[in-house]
C-alpha cells in the first residue's frame, strides 16, 4: 500500500545515506576524488573497501592478513599493487597460490614477459615456443625453463637442506630475490623479495600445486634415484605453516589485545588458508575466540555456485572465521581484481600515512609459544590425547 504520510516511522534511517549527486569528472579527478564519488552497485562497494582501509585498516592495532589467488604476479601486480602495499605497511602477513611465488621469480631473475593478445592459435604459439596466460607472452625457454633451471640451483643451497613450512622456505628465497634485485640494480619487482626486507610471513597451504613444487619434487625424485636422500633433505610440511598462521592471529589478539583484518583478493586456497586460522583456534585448539574483525574481499566468483571464492563473510561468520557481531565492518565488491586491486592500493597509500612493520616473521618462535601455551591452558582433551599418542 502506497504511504502518503511524510512521518512515517524508520523512514529516515533508509534515507539517511549520501546524496546522489556526483560531482563531474575532470582533467583534475584523482584517485581518491574519483573513488570517493563512485555512489552505487559494485562502485558503491570499492568505494566501502576503500573507506575501510583508510578508517580501520590504518589502525596501528590492526594486523592486516593479504590472501591472493589468480595469475596477478604473471600480470605484474607484484611490483605495481603488492609490493607498495607491503612497503606501506598494509601486509602483515600473506597467503599466495604457489603459482603467484612461481611467477614472481622471473621478475627477480629479470626475465621478461610481454602483453599480448587472448584472440591467439595457440597451438601455433606451441610451435613457437611461446607461453600464454591470457594475453599475457613469455619464452617457454627463455623465461620457464630458465626460471626452473635457477631454482634448481637455488634448491640445493645449504639452508635449504631441513624440513621446513612455507613460511621459512620463502624467507630463504626471498633473501636470494632481495640480493638478485641489488645486485642488478632492478628496483624493487619481487613479492617475496619485499616480503624479506618487511619482515613479512609468506604462506602457500598447497605447495605441490605450483612449479615451485615440481620443482622440489623433481630433486626428491633424483636423489632417491642417486641415493643422495641424506644430501638433499628439503620438505615442505603444511602443519607447520598451519600453526605458524594461527599463531599470528591468536597473538593479535589475545596477547596484544588489538584486530585482525583480512584482505581477500579472488579466492581459493589463499582465501580458506587465512580464514581458516579462527577455526583452527576455536575448534581444533578450543580457544576462545569470536572471529577476524574486518573482512573485504574482491571477487568475481558467485556464493551460489558453492565454490569458496564467492563465499560471503555472512557464510564465513557461522564458521566463525569473521565475528558476527562485525559484519558491518566487511565488504564483498564483486570486481575484476585486476582492476580494483591497483585502484584500491592507489587509494589507501594517497588517503593514509605509512604503517609500523610488525615484522612477524621475526617473531616465529615467540608467537608459536603463545599458540602453545594457549592451546595447553584450555584444552580439556589435552591428557586423554597425550595418553593416545604415548602408546603409539
Amino acid at each position: 500500500m502506497a504511504h502518503n504520510k511524510q512521518n512515517c516511522p524508520g523512514k529516515a534511517k533508509y534515507l539517511s545515506g549520501k546524496r546522489i549527486l556526483p560531482k563531474p569528472i575532470d582533467k583534475d579527478t584523482d584517485i581518491v576524488a574519483l573513488i570517493d564519488n563512485m555512489d552505487a552497485y559494485n562502485g558503491g562497494r570499492l568505494r566501502a573497501a576503500c573507506h575501510l582501509m583508510r578508517d580501520s585498516y590504518s589502525k596501528e592495532d590492526v594486523t592486516i592478513g593479504l590472501s591472493i589467488a589468480g595469475a596477478l604476479t604473471p600480470a605484474g601486480l607484484g611490483p605495481s599493487t603488492i609490493v607498495p602495499l607491503m612497503n606501506h605497511g598494509f601486509v602483515d602477513w600473506l597467503s599466495a597460490t604457489g603459482a603467484n611465488m612461481y611467477h614472481d621469480l622471473h621478475y627477480a631473475f629479470n626475465l621478461p614477459m610481454f602483453r599480448g593478445s587472448h584472440n591467439v592459435d595457440d597451438a601455433d604459439l606451441r610451435d613457437k615456443g611461446v607461453t600464454r596466460i591470457y594475453d599475457i607472452l613469455f619464452d617457454y625457454e627463455d623465461v620457464l625453463m630458465e626460471t626452473d633451471r635457477r631454482l634448481r640451483q637455488i634448491l640445493t643451497r645449504p639452508e635449504f637442506q631441513k624440513e621446513m613450512g612455507t613460511r621459512e622456505f620463502y624467507h630463504h628465497l626471498g633473501k636470494i630475490l632481495d640480493e638478485l634485485e641489488k645486485k642488478h640494480n632492478l628496483g624493487q619487482v619481487s613479492v617475496l623479495a619485499a616480503a624479506f626486507r618487511n619482515g613479512i610471513p609468506v604462506f602457500t597451504s598447497s605447495p605441490g600445486d605450483s612449479t615451485i613444487g615440481m620443482n622440489i619434487t623433481g630433486l626428491e625424485l633424483l636423489a632417491e634415484a642417486k641415493g643422495l636422500q641424506d644430501k638433499f633433505k628439503l620438505k615442505i610440511n603444511p602443519s607447520i605453516d598451519v600453526n605458524d598462521s594461527t599463531a599470528i592471529v591468536l597473538n593479535a589478539k589475545r596477547y596484544e589485545k588489538g584486530k585482525t583484518a583480512v584482505l581477500l583478493i579472488g579466492g581459493g586456497s589463499p582465501k580458506n588458508f587465512m580464514l581458516q586460522t579462527e577455526p583452527q583456534i576455536q575448534e581444533i585448539l578450543m580457544i576462545p575466540e569470536m572471529g577476524q574483525d574486518y573482512d573485504i574481499n574482491i571477487t568475481d566468483a558467485r556464493p551460489d555456485t558453492g565454490g569458496l571464492s564467492g563465499a560471503p563473510p555472512s557464510e564465513a561468520a557461522s564458521w566463525g572465521k569473521i565475528d558476527p557481531t562485525k559484519l558491518d565492518e566487511t565488504v564483498t565488491a564483486y570486481l575484476d581484481v585486476t582492476a580494483a586491486f591497483p585502484l584500491l592500493t592507489a587509494y589507501t597509500i594517497q588517503s593514509t600515512k605509512p604503517k609500523k612493520f610488525k615484522r612477524l616473521y621475526d617473531r616465529g618462535d615467540e608467537l608459536r609459544k603463545k599458540l602453545i601455551e594457549s592451546y595447553l591452558e584450555n584444552n580439556n582433551e589435552i591428557d586423554m590425547l597425550t595418553d593416545l599418542i604415548k602408546k603409539l
